[in-house]
This record gives structure tokens, C-alpha cells and sequence, in this order.
């Protein structure tokens, strides 16, 4: 039903019985007719209603099988007593044209209280709203601003230009990560004296930054951290551990986070004794460099040999064996000695001769078909120029440390040895590629 736009208080609502089949205008008329005089002259229906104090009646009526049934309503602008003396009056209709007829009030309705619940609902919803924007413009805005100065504080250093924090010179502590997202997320934490290593391998200016500073090695919590973590504690000074929740990144962890792992940075030594690895650059002493010398095992087998089917014999020329111990005395549980290891091949004669001549300064060489020298490239950057190079490649000689990604690379190019100074931290040797170095660790497929 329409409501007049005139009503604003109440609203009389009843329903209507008749004994025949009568229609809206027989009902108006029958309100009209049978209510006046009733109630007075002040409260005369079609007066109320010429003055704007009652609004329209609306009528709904159905006819079936003989008698009629529906509703009216009646909008009113008159104060609640007289309201309820108008909707009692309704009741009085009982005639409605010629059939005999019935008028029940069923409730008068404050359309004010439904107003009111409609304004509140609307109220607290536009009150969250600006609540929210408030806070957004609030803290969040002031953080917003804040990460955003932090971000911009990230800097390249030495000439890697590695990614790292204002405060990397002037800081006694340094903290090294492992990529550029991880020190932005330190400096959002405001932690500034951090440098990232860029890659699975550590570049110089980190070693040397690790001999003049108290270094925190601060790693990803997964297998990855893990291995990046073995290769700074083989080529650099460190002096404590902290790692990321196991499956998670420094660069996804809350502040409270950063701040808790960083905390809970266990010295090195106790780390060494709970994961068993081996730190060949935390023992050095301050300003010590490692051994890039050869380290032939007794009997004068180089310790470039493979462990498995690889050629065994003498070292390089510019390497000679040390003297073997005598054999020791037979006795009752005392086993052979082994047999002499077979000589080692000219190709790898000629393979750690190119070694000895790429030590100063540290540069790597890539061999191509005939041992032909495709490429030479600083040591640090022979990864990628494996990677870059155009055709096949046979072998990579180079001043360094061997780690899981050149291996990984070197084997898409075809190579077959790889000669290097020392074995990093190595998940799997690919099939078809060789290990050689000047240390005791050694891996072949």
C-alpha cells in the first residue's frame, strides 16, 4: 500500500470482513458515511483529511465465493490519544453497501520508531566507514611514510654494488642476508647495518668486511638457507647464526619476527657442535687467509682425485708430493697397506696447470671442444658467463669455490670437470660431471 506523504506519525492498520461481494469505493464510502458526526466536528474524516492531518485510506479487497476479505490503512498526523480515538472508530463500520460487514483493527504502527531504526542502522554504518578511513590516514598512513624512507635508504656497496644498509661502514656488527628483499625488510624493521650476498656464492667484499666485524649470518628458514649458510661458514668469518621459522623467508617476516630470530642468534661455535658442519672460514684467525694450496694425500695422490673411478697419481708439477710415512709394523689384527692409487691423466695434468695460473688474481677459465679457452671472466662471475655462453662447453677451471647452482649450470652446457680450489655446499654432483679441487673434499656422479 501507498502511504500519503502527508502522514508522519502513524499508521492505522486493519482488516475488513463483509458477507458479499463489495468493492474499495463501497468501503471508503462506508468509513466515511457511518463515522460522521461521530466523533465531533474536530475529528470528522473527510475535515481531517481536507486539512492534511489523515492521509489517504487505502483499501485491499479479494472477493471469493460470495464474501469479501482485505485490509486498509490509514495514514495520521494526530497525536497518539487522538489517533487511537480515530482507529477505535473504525471498529463501529459494520455495513459496508447492502452485505453485513466487519472492521478489526490490527495495530497502529509509530513510523517514527521505524524511521528511527533505519537512521541508526545507517548511522553505524557510515560511522565505520569513517572510522576507517580515519585509521588509514592515521598509524597507517604515518607507517606508510615510514617504510617508504626505509626502502630508500637501501644502498649498493663495494664493487659487486650489493645491496645493503646506510650503516654498513660505520656499524661493528653486520648483519649479511641472503638477497636485496631481505634487507629492504630489515630496514622496514629499522635494522640498517645489513648487506645481502646476492647469489649462492660470497663475494670478496663480504669476506672482507667478515675479518673487521662481529658477522650475523641471517638466513631463510629452508633448504636453500641452509646451503648458503654452509658456503658462508666455509669462506668467511662468523661469528653468530640466526635463522628464519623452518619454511619461511627473512623477507616475509613480520618486525616482532625479524626481532626474535635476531635475538635468539646462537654463536657460532654452539652451532657448529648442534649441525655437525664443518666452518673452514669461522677458524681463521683476524686477517687470515684460506689455503689455496694443493693438499695431495699420503702416498702422493692429489686430493683433486674423484671418489669414484677417478684417476689417482701424483700432483702437478708445481706441487710436489710430500714424503708417505713408513708402512706400519705387521701385527696379528694389522690390514695391508692399499695399493699404489694408477698416475693421474695428462688431461687432468694439464687441467691443474691452468689452476695454478688463475690464482692471482682469482680468475676462472671455460674450456670448449679441443680445450680450446672459450671464455675468462673474474671468478665470481663464471656462473653466469657458463651461462651465457653461446655453444657447448668441456670443462671450467676457476679460482673458487664450487657451489650447487655452477654445477647445475655447467651441466646443461655439456660439461664434464670442473676443477676448482674447494667444494661448497653441494645437495647433488649432476650425472656426467666431475669434481676436482685442491682440497680434501672431493665429489664425482
Amino acid at each position: 500500500m501507498n502511504m500519503d506523504p502527508n502522514a508522519a506519525k502513524y499508521l492505522i492498520k486493519a482488516k475488513i470482513f463483509a458477507d458479499g461481494v463489495v468493492d474499495k469505493p463501497d468501503v471508503v464510502g462506508a468509513v466515511f458515511g457511518q463515522t460522521e458526526g461521530l466523533l465531533g466536528e474536530e475529528m470528522d474524516l473527510r475535515e481531517l483529511q481536507k486539512s492534511g492531518r489523515i492521509g489517504r485510506i487505502e483499501v485491499a479487497i479479494d472477493s471469493k465465493k460470495g464474501k469479501s476479505e482485505g485490509e486498509m490503512a490509514i495514514p495520521s498526523s494526530l497525536d497518539q490519544v487522538e489517533t487511537a480515538v480515530l482507529a477505535s472508530s473504525l471498529e463501529t463500520v459494520d455495513r459496508v453497501g447492502p452485505c453485513h460487514a466487519k472492521i478489526e483493527v490490527i495495530s497502529v504502527e509509530d513510523i517514527r520508531v521505524e524511521k528511527r531504526t533505519k537512521i541508526v542502522d545507517r548511522a553505524k554504518k557510515i560511522l565505520e566507514t569513517m572510522q576507517e578511513g580515519m585509521k588509514e590516514t592515521g598509524s597507517d598512513l604515518t607507517d606508510e611514510v615510514r617504510r617508504a624512507v626505509q626502502v630508500e635508504e637501501v644502498t649498493t656497496y663495494g664493487k659487486e654494488r650489493l645491496p645493503a644498509g646506510p650503516n654498513v661502514d660505520t656499524a661493528d656488527n653486520l648483519i649479511v642476508v641472503e638477497g636485496r628483499n631481505d634487507v629492504v625488510n630489515l630496514l622496514r624493521a629499522g635494522i640498517k647495518n645489513c648487506i645481502a650476498v646476492e647469489g649462492a656464492s660470497v663475494p670478496q667484499t663480504v669476506k672482507d668486511l667478515s675479518r673487521g666485524k662481529t658477522i650475523t649470518v641471517f638466513t631463510d628458514g629452508d633448504r636453500s638457507g641452509e646451503l648458503i649458510l654452509r658456503e658462508m661458514l666455509q669462506t668467511m668469518d662468523v661469528d653468530f647464526v640466526a635463522r628464519a621459522p623452518r619454511g619461511q623467508e627473512v623477507e616475509e617476516l613480520t618486525q616482532k619476527q625479524l626481532t626474535k630470530c635476531l635475538r635468539n642468534k646462537m654463536p657460532i661455535q654452539q652451532y657448529l657442535d648442534i649441525s655437525g658442519f664443518e666452518a673452514t672460514g669461522a677458524t681463521r684467525g683476524p686477517g687470515e687467509e684460506p689455503d689455496r694450496g694443493p693438499a695431495p694425500r699420503e702416498g702422493g695422490a692429489p686430493g683433486g682425485a674423484p671418489q669414484q673411478g677417478g684417476p689417482r697419481g701424483p700432483p702437478p708439477a708445481a706441487a710436489p708430493p710430500r714424503q708417505a710415512p713408513p708402512p706400519p709394523r705387521p701385527g696379528p689384527s694389522a690390514a695391508p697397506p692399499p695399493p699404489p692409487p694408477p698416475p693421474m691423466s695428462p688431461r687432468l695434468t694439464m687441467l691443474f696447470g691452468l689452476l695454478g695460473q688463475l690464482t692471482n688474481p682469482s680468475r676462472a677459465r671455460i674450456l670448449g671442444e679441443n680445450d680450446a679457452v672459450e671464455a675468462e671472466v673474474p671468478a665470481k662471475d663464471v656462473v653466469e658467463a657458463l651461462a651465457a655462453l653461446p655453444k657447448p662447453a668441456s670443462a671450467v677451471v676457476f679460482d673458487g669455490v664450487v657451489s650447487q647452482r655452477l654445477l647445475d649450470v655447467a651441466q646443461g652446457k655439456g660439461v664434464r670437470e670442473v676443477v676448482a680450489v674447494r667444494l661448497g655446499a653441494i645437495g647433488k654432483v649432476p650425472d656426467g660431471v666431475h669434481v676436482y679441487t685442491r682440497t680434501d673434499t672431493e665429489a664425482s656422479p
